[in-house]
């Protein structure tokens, strides 16, 4: 028989292989899997900052009435980035001077959208910075979010207009000078250039249909040397009522002048749409006391909302700064612009721009929302009677929010379209008459 065979030894058994406590098994797994979603996030989703342009005049004569409009911008956009900005992205904001000129304000915001990238521009102050930023946004298809009230005659995809249009500040003032005061003498006065001379083409539409009287109308130039010669026009022409789209530089002189030509507001009331609380606060309550004011919002509105805004705005710029309807429009507007971001889930302007035509907000002045035919704001209107601290009394208000018009029913909208372009063309193509004293942006 064969030897039975040997099995070869098997080699010593090593030690055995290492277990994980069950107790850790679960967390390095939830570890591991944390690790995974990160990178996929950091790969996938964007976190880059939101990046938008703010375009005011920080130099020039209007330097002063747009920095309280950045101030209110950049409060409202660091209120965002506090709450976890948008889109789980910061926002960052660059800030363009335009100089109180408007080639300026077109050349900026051409470097906003070229190379700074900007989502959307809020900005301007005057009509003739609009009027050049128009082309530049529209061009780029791009976004503009206007903050002041002004002329209307104007209709732009690419622009939100949160400001007033005429019959949401103009038309309504008249109405009351006539009903309530008893007017039926109007004096026009403004400074020369695009607004004034379209708000004044308005109301004398307006002085028609109410069967009134034009006293008068007069221009002053940018930073006139002295406004006493209107002044004593306006004396003279014993008007009931004086409405005034003096603005700029020209506002505390004009309101000097008219007290220095013995016009006292208890026979001769003025309906101001230019000066609000922070040009109040130069020096020129003491000579408006009495007068009225014309806005969508006062510092001086009793309502929560307000209060809380106030309060805000103070304790990021000082207890004595004041607001006013420009600077809170100016607010307005970003938080909007906020809330179309959150709706489209995406910053891309055209998505944003289609998202913020159905817009609203419970704002410091009332419930205010964007009309999708105009991308005008809906907004309340309230008449002030101006104190000699600044602020104002309000005397009436419509209590609801007023739809936008921006072209008045006394003409077509071609007639008043026309009637822009005649305008710029009696200027050489420009927005204000150039006259030597007349920067070329200057005006609202």
């Amino acid at each position: 028989m064969p030897a039975p065979s040997i099995p070869p030894p098997r080699p010593a058994a090593g030690p055995a292989p290492r277990r994980w406590p069950g107790w850790l098994v679960l967390p390095a797994l939830l570890a591991l899997g944390a690790a995974a979603w990160l990178l996929i996030d950091r790969l996938l989703v964007d976190r880059r900052p939101i990046v938008v342009g703010i375009l005011h005049s920080q130099t020039g004569p209007m330097a002063q009435s747009e920095q309280a409009m950045i101030d209110a911008e950049v409060l409202a956009l660091e209120e965002i980035n506090r709450s976890g900005g948008l889109l789980g992205r910061p926002v960052r904001w660059v800030i363009a001077d335009g100089g109180s000129d408007w080639p300026t304000f077109s050349r900026q915001a051409e470097r906003l959208i070229r190379q700074e990238r900007a989502v959307v521009i809020f900005g301007c102050l005057t009509s003739a910075s609009r009027k050049a930023v128009l082309p530049v946004v529209e061009a780029a298809n791009h976004l503009l979010v206007y903050p002041m009230a002004y002329e209307g005659l104007e209709q732009s995809p690419n622009i939100v207009y949160t400001g007033a249009a005429p019959n949401q500040q103009i038309t309504p003032a008249v109405q009351w000078c006539h009903a309530t005061l008893g007017a039926r003498r109007f004096f026009l006065v403004g400074t020369d250039y695009v607004w004034p001379h379209c708000v004044n083409e308005i109301v004398k539409d307006q002085l028609a249909s109410l069967d009134a009287e034009l006293a008068g109308e007069a221009y002053l130039p940018f930073a006139a040397a002295t406004c006493d010669d209107v002044a004593r026009q306006i004396a003279a022409a014993k008007p009931d009522v004086i409405l005034s789209s003096v603005t700029g530089a020209n506002a505390l002189p004009f309101a000097r002048a008219l007290r220095a030509a013995g016009i006292d507001p208890a026979t001769t009331p003025l309906m101001t749409f230019a000066i609000g609380e922070n040009e109040l606060q130069d020096g020129a309550a003491a000579d408006l006391a009495g007068h009225y004011a014309a806005w969508n919002y006062f510092q001086s509105l009793d309502r929560p909302e307000n209060v809380r805004f106030v309060r805000a705005f103070q304790q990021r710029y000082g207890a004595t700064r004041t607001t006013s309807d420009p600077l809170v429009a100016a607010y307005n507007g970003v938080q909007l612009w906020a809330h179309a971001v959150r709706e489209a889930e995406t910053a891309d302007v055209a998505l944003v721009r289609s998202a913020l035509r159905h817009q609203s907000l419970d704002a410091p002045e009332g419930i205010i929302a964007v009309d999708p035919e105009t991308q005008h704001t809906w907004r309340p209107v309230f008449i002030g009677r101006i104190r000699s601290d600044g602020q104002a009394d309000v005397v009436w208000s419509s209590r609801t929010p007023v739809r936008p018009m921006p072209f008045p029913i006394s003409r077509s909208r071609s007639e008043w379209e026309q009637f822009v372009s005649d305008l710029a063309r009696g200027w050489g193509g420009g927005w204000s008459n150039p006259g030597p004293t007349a920067p070329p942006g200057g005006g609202r």
